[in-house]
């Protein structure tokens, strides 16, 4: 049995062209591999090389460079981070409005104590009307002294405010040492124009 060659069918210009492929594939390759020379041996007084158009810049050329695993991770969290520091301000500054509201609630009640001494005092003041302090002021000093330390004692401090300070003195030294130290207490705090305690 012969053997036919398997190119055989093939026709003439499918050959041909395969043929033209090798040789066109063949010199490529050799221009690639081959180093540049001049076209012109011996010695050239200039060398003229092919121009090659500008290179374009290197930083377009290549392909973006990935960011490092840090840099995504913080642009991966920056919204949560600003949001966090968002929550942390707003916090704070809750705190800081119920330290406020906490003083403001603290002077409310001190205002409030305050004004109501103020009202005690001008009650304590309108006890000792002068029809009582007439009395008292026209009574021995010795007598006044025995009945004014029995008596509730912001009334008899009150009754002696509004007596002579003279005739006051005089009823004081007749008292018993403790009333009249407690009289005098009274009437000290009474006369001041700001809460004694």
């Amino acid at each position: 049995m012969a053997m036919t060659n398997p190119l055989s069918n093939l026709p003439r210009h499918a050959l041909a062209a395969a043929a033209l492929g090798i040789v066109f594939a063949s010199a490529a390759y050799a221009e690639q591999a081959a180093p540049k020379t001049p076209l012109v041996q011996g010695t050239p007084t200039r060398v003229i090389e092919r121009e090659e158009a500008p290179a374009a810049p290197v930083e377009a050329a290549l392909p973006p460079v990935e960011q490092s695993e840090v840099e995504r991770f913080c642009s991966n969290i920056a919204d949560a981070a600003r949001d966090r520091r968002y929550q942390l301000q707003a916090e704070e500054l809750k705190k800081l409005q119920a330290e406020v509201d906490k003083r403001i609630a603290l002077l409310e009640e001190r205002k409030t104590e305050y004004e109501t001494w103020l009202k005690r005092r001008e009650v304590f003041l309108a006890r000792a009307e002068e029809g009582v302090v007439q009395i008292y002021s026209r009574m021995k000093p010795d007598a006044a002294a025995e009945r004014l330390a029995v008596m509730n004692v912001d009334l008899a401090a009150a009754i002696m405010m509004k007596l002579d300070a003279r005739k006051a003195s005089v009823i004081l030294n007749e008292m018993e040492s403790k009333v009249a130290a407690e009289l005098t207490r009274i009437i000290a705090s009474a006369a001041r124009r700001e809460d004694p305690t």
